[in-house]
């Protein structure tokens, strides 16, 4: 008995494994819906996901990478609402201009990048505060709300906290601190998760360590070896290396530690 529960435990993760994106979300029986907010004078689309829960559940904002809102952030989104929580994911490429409402209307990813980082970074935060005051206000949340950001998402998480001490905590996946100066502004426990084989972003790590130990403010993180940038995306992909599919389970599992 015991040998076939662990074949089908198997096979289930092997089956989540070679699907795309796009099909896991497809598949979700959890409620998905697309919630529209008036941001810096345009509207701001949001992906919000509900779990499957009888009590009210924690919210947390997620901050897309500079891929924009695309299909494995949404699955991210679909995750952590299976996990328990409530999950709101802005797209901050809302309405940039005429011919784009959303992500999804960009030509590729390439494309998608290049107005990311033509973004004003007041932009961002407004939009993040404008997320955040809709998080504090479902009915099926607790009123605690943090944030989980991915690699430009992540900085936008670290610079997130230092903005909003309303914040339960912040989530920063391979992605970089704000300046010392902005540093001291934080109130809130930041949590860092990192891949082993990320030099570009990993080396700031103990300049950024040194800073916030300095100021006394609450930083903890951890580095998964084998794991490249972007793992949390990458080791969900059908053709996910064993290392990244490695560092992405035990992120989740820290994850998940956090926060229940």
């Amino acid at each position: 008995m015991k040998s076939l529960i662990t074949l089908l435990i198997f096979m289930l993760t092997v089956s989540a494994f070679s699907q795309t994106d796009l099909e896991v979300l497809e598949q979700s029986p959890r409620h998905h819906e697309w919630v529209e907010l008036e941001s810096n004078g345009r509207i701001l689309h949001n992906f919000v996901v509900y779990p499957e829960v009888s009590d009210k559940a924690k919210v947390l904002i997620v901050i897309h990478e500079n891929r924009g809102l695309n299909d494995w952030a949404r699955r991210f989104a679909d995750e952590l609402a299976e996990k328990g929580f409530i999950a709101v994911a802005p797209d901050l490429l809302s309405n940039t201009s005429e011919e784009i409402s959303k992500t999804s209307d960009f030509e590729n990813s390439d494309a998608a990048r290049t107005a990311i980082y033509n973004l004003d970074s007041q932009q961002v935060i407004s939009d993040l505060d404008t997320a955040f005051e809709y998080a504090k206000s479902i009915d099926a949340g607790t009123g605690e709300v943090s944030v989980i950001g991915f690699c430009w998402g992540g900085s936008q998480s670290f610079k997130y906290a230092t903005h909003n001490p309303d914040l339960k905590e912040a989530f920063v996946f391979y992605g970089t601190a704000p300046a010392e100066k902005e540093l001291v502004k934080i109130e809130l426990p930041v949590y860092g998760f990192y891949g082993g084989n990320d030099a570009r972003v990993n080396s700031t790590i103990p300049e950024t360590e040194k800073h916030m130990n300095t100021l006394g403010k609450f930083y903890a993180y951890n580095i998964y070896e084998g794991g490249g940038h972007g793992f949390m995306r990458s080791g969900a992909q059908p053709n996910a290396s064993s290392e990244n599919k490695s560092a992405r389970q035990k992120a989740w599992e820290d994850l998940l530690e956090i926060l229940k």
